[in-house]
């Protein structure tokens, strides 16, 4: 490994706050990527008459346990229950409850935390703590796939424009100007509204607006990187462009563009978290934090749901912010190794 990048890791290991934040990290999104392995309301393995069945990963009629009915078994109707347990049991997860399963439990909504709600039920009368494991995933899910597109597009925009300069330049820089006076959260509003709701449709259109984040970052590095010996070298040996661009400047880019990328992925997931509070997001009824906070608004007199979508949100944007002030100071050149 290149010795400077050694030095940079040595550094972001050295703050125990930022390294630490990325542990935690990234302990959520494996725990939220399991999510329906941690709260569902099927059975992780079913023994059944000498028989295994795997009913989070396949659907089983009521019919292979003993039951009536041709449709899909509801296993946590106490006469399935009987069923199998009278010539078996049942392997559940540790949350009895998916995103969209209304609590048995209780008969009014919302309810206070229990041994059965951990973090009570929201008005509809769905676990908190189930919502808030597939909420963690869509969320960072999302983020991430955005972060990295939007990314990707904004660090080619602003390596054409660093490396030709000119009119490329520009262009380039009077578009960004137009574009940044848009007010892109009312243009998503409006372009959301348009059509029915849809997860890759608001994919779609928050990329439109969110792709300039890393294009001045990018195109100064190359502002200052192509009139370098080593590219000039590189020139004379007849190299083209793009490979000049891919194998010399852009390493050194992106080497100064990952430390934003932590602030990117924060400001996708406040973004979508401020649609879906709005009512402007993901589908209805979608699991995600911005729902959570909107319930915790709409339910004063529930204190478990405003505190479940503060501290869950607000820890999850610490530890995003945390990770971002450690590679910042990482990757600063003036760091000490």
């Amino acid at each position: 490994m290149n010795p400077i990048r050694r030095a940079q890791i040595r550094r972001f290991k050295h703050n125990r706050l930022a390294y630490v934040s990325l542990v935690l990290f990234v302990i959520i999104f494996v725990l939220s990527m399991l999510a329906p392995l941690l709260a569902n309301d099927k059975p992780l393995l079913v023994r059944h008459k000498g028989d295994w069945y795997v009913p989070v990963a396949k659907t089983y009629p009521e019919t292979a346990f003993g039951g009536v009915f041709e449709t899909e078994a509801m296993y946590l109707d106490p006469a399935v229950k009987e069923l199998i347990n009278a010539e078996g049991f049942m392997i559940w997860p540790p949350v009895r409850f998916a995103d969209q399963t209304p609590s048995y439990a209780v008969s009014n909504y919302p309810a206070p935390p229990s041994s059965v709600n951990w973090l009570g039920t929201d008005d509809q009368g769905r676990d908190v703590v189930a919502r808030l494991l597939y909420g963690f995933r869509i969320s960072i899910l999302f983020g991430l796939g955005l972060t990295l597109v939007t990314s990707v597009i904004g660090v080619l925009i602003g390596a054409l424009q660093g490396y030709y300069g000119g009119w490329v330049d520009l262009f380039g820089q009077r578009l960004i100007e137009v574009w940044r006076g848009l007010p892109d959260l009312f243009m998503i509003i409006i372009l959301v509204s348009l059509f029915s709701p849809s997860i890759w449709w608001l994919f779609a259109i928050m990329t439109v607006f969110g792709w300039m984040g890393l294009v001045g970052l990018v195109r100064a590095e190359f502002l200052r990187a192509r009139n370098f010996d080593y590219v000039r070298a590189a020139r004379g040996m007849g190299l083209s462009s793009g490979v000049i661009m891919r194998r010399h400047i852009l390493p050194n880019a992106l080497a100064s563009s990952l430390s934003q990328l932590p602030f990117i992925l924060t400001a996708n997931i406040i973004a979508l978290t401020s649609l879906d509070f709005i009512g402007y997001g993901l589908p209805p009824g979608s699991p995600s934090l911005g729902e959570l906070v909107l319930q915790g608004k709409n339910n004063l007199d529930a204190p478990w749901l405003v505190l479940s979508a503060f501290f869950s949100l607000t820890f999850l944007l610490s530890l995003l912010i945390f990770i971002g002030e450690g590679l910042r100071d990482a990757f600063d050149p003036r760091g000490r190794t």
